[in-house]
């Protein structure tokens, strides 16, 4: 049986303004007054007309006869004293989104409730981890608990369905929060039809056939209400009813995709250092290795992730090339990730461990002589993960192959995390390990015939003789790729010389002599040998 909790965040946008300022007040400064509670507060919006109305407001407010979408001159007529502040619903949605990653800590799976009007919310679907919190009672008990201690005012409710959840969390005051399959219809009978998620047109409608409640609705004909209430640019009011009854599926979006592996500890003390956090990592990396190993999986991608005490949360996440479950590796690569990044707050009252990434790992067996190899390759592998996690994906890269033949388009830089560099035997000391970008020019070459390598230049103000040689590699023009300067693009013949020092040389003639009208080659130096 589905079981879905629905939250409704009561003043939500007056509750993320109000932590915004606490926040950002000084220690020494005056308290703000849109923070005392006995002050009319109201956050304002321009309607589409333009005309400035009431977005959201506080108890005080409300209670002194004030109301969503009043404008801002009757607001001001009624209560002169009236404290207005600008709205920022961006703001709002981010708190939003944030909170739900948040109540992650009940529920894999948190979706984003959608209605607005003062009846933002989540949802969170908790099928089958009731047990884990003492009960589906004493969940929402803690649901409202913890929120309240972060400064949220919510109200709760379980039910079979996401409509009939929100409809017993916003209207049903008084009623029994949790509804079962057998409990749901005659729960929902004495509430409005607008507990049903109804756009005002149709809940007009239905209030004008005498249709007021969820239970007249029963044991009207279907056809006709269909045929009377059609979807047109809203749901329906016959398949709302339906979704809240649980005759029709209704889909929820998570915020976050629900980790397939996971594992999470909460603590009657909130975790106020680094050290505590670091302590009870091992407790839960043994959890989860035990849950990999059960179904044969290595974790490539890992988030450790702390709940906070003021409904906010902090993260740390590491990468590896290969799948793995080895509980000592993973605490060094978030060693040098950092726990110093967490962001603790006023502490971590919950941690949880999820494989954001797995593949699944199989026993192998390499052939001897190869051994040496399969240890070096695991070595590398696990530096380029160290190294990752320290500095970034975007600072650890290595070549990649692309399909040219002109040296310094031969190779892209991509995140070296997964991929274990192949050295070519063939190519190994034939080209330069870097290339000079660009190539600079070589002075006063001199050469026995137009087609060999030099037997003198003259390079960084210094004459090189040339005692061994080795060439020409033709490189062609690749005619249809303009250079990115705007020169043209010409052959190239690459030479390896080495002088009366001992240093070795990977350079260029640009241009064939005799060949090109009204052009000499030039020469080029483009790196250095090993």
């Amino acid at each position: 049986m589905r079981r879905i909790v629905s939250v409704w965040l009561i003043d939500w946008p007056v509750s993320v303004r109000r932590r915004s300022l606490e926040r950002a007040r000084r220690p020494a400064s005056p308290p703000d007054p849109a923070l005392d509670p006995q002050t009319p507060f109201a956050l304002i919006l321009k309607n589409s007309r333009g005309a400035a109305v009431i977005h959201a407001l506080n108890p005080a407010a409300r209670a002194a006869g004030l109301r969503r979408g009043q404008t801002q001159a009757d607001a001001l007529a009624m209560i002169p004293h009236l404290l207005c502040r600008p709205a920022d619903t961006a703001a709002d949605d981010r708190a939003l989104e944030a909170l739900a990653v948040w109540a992650e800590r009940w529920s894999p799976s948190v979706s984003l409730d959608p209605s607005g009007e003062g009846l933002e919310g989540l949802f969170l679907d908790i099928t089958g981890a009731a047990h884990l919190f003492g009960g589906e009672a004493a969940l929402l008990a803690q649901i409202r608990t913890r929120l309240a201690e972060a400064g949220t005012v919510a109200r709760v409710a379980l039910a079979p369905t996401p409509g009939a959840a929100w409809a017993l969390a916003r209207w049903g005051e008084g009623r029994d929060p949790v509804a079962t399959d057998e409990t749901v219809s005659d729960l929902l009978a004495d509430l409005p039809v607008e507990a049903l998620r109804l756009d005002d047109r149709t809940v007009t409608g239905a209030r004008r056939l005498g249709l007021k409640t969820i239970g007249s609705l029963y044991a009207m004909p279907r056809a006709g209400l269909a045929r009377r209430f059609r979807d047109g640019d809203a749901i329906g009011l016959v398949r709302r009813l339906d979704q809240a009854r649980g005759y029709v599926g209704e889909a929820l979006t998570p915020v976050r995709p629900p980790a397939r592996y996971r594992v999470w500890q909460a603590f009657a003390e909130p975790l106020g250092d680094i050290e505590g956090v670091e302590a009870r990592l091992p407790e839960l990396a043994a959890d989860l290795t035990r849950a990999l190993e059960r179904d044969g999986q290595g974790a490539k991608a890992l988030t450790l992730t702390g709940f906070r005490s003021d409904g906010l949360t902090t993260g740390l996440s590491v990468r590896m090339g290969r799948p793995g479950r080895e509980v000592p590796i993973w605490m060094r690569l978030f060693r040098e990730a950092g726990f110093g990044r967490l962001e603790l707050g006023f502490g971590l009252d919950a941690l949880m461990l999820t494989a954001d990434l797995t593949e699944p790992m199989a026993a192998r067996q390499g052939a001897l002589e190869s051994e040496a190899g399969a240890k070096q390759a695991e070595s590398l592998a696990a530096l380029i993960d160290r190294l990752t996690a320290r500095l970034g994906e975007d600072r650890v890269l290595t070549p990649e192959p692309v399909d040219s033949w002109i040296p310094e388009r031969a190779e892209r830089l991509i995140p070296a995390l997964g991929r274990i560099p192949a050295a070519d035997p063939a190519e190994a000391g034939r080209r330069p390990l870097l290339l000079l970008d660009p190539p600079e020019p070589i002075d006063d070459p001199l050469f026995d015939l137009p087609e060999g390598a030099p037997a003198r230049f003259t390079w960084r103000r210094v004459s090189r003789r040339v005692v061994r040689a080795e060439g020409p590699e033709r490189l062609s023009p690749e005619w249809w790729r303009p250079r990115p300067d705007g020169r043209e693009v010409r052959t190239r013949d690459y030479y390896r010389v080495e002088d009366g020092e001992g240093g070795r040389y990977w350079l260029f003639r640009e241009g064939l002599y005799g060949r090109e009208e009204g052009r000499a080659p030039s020469w080029w130096m483009h790196g250095v040998l090993p």
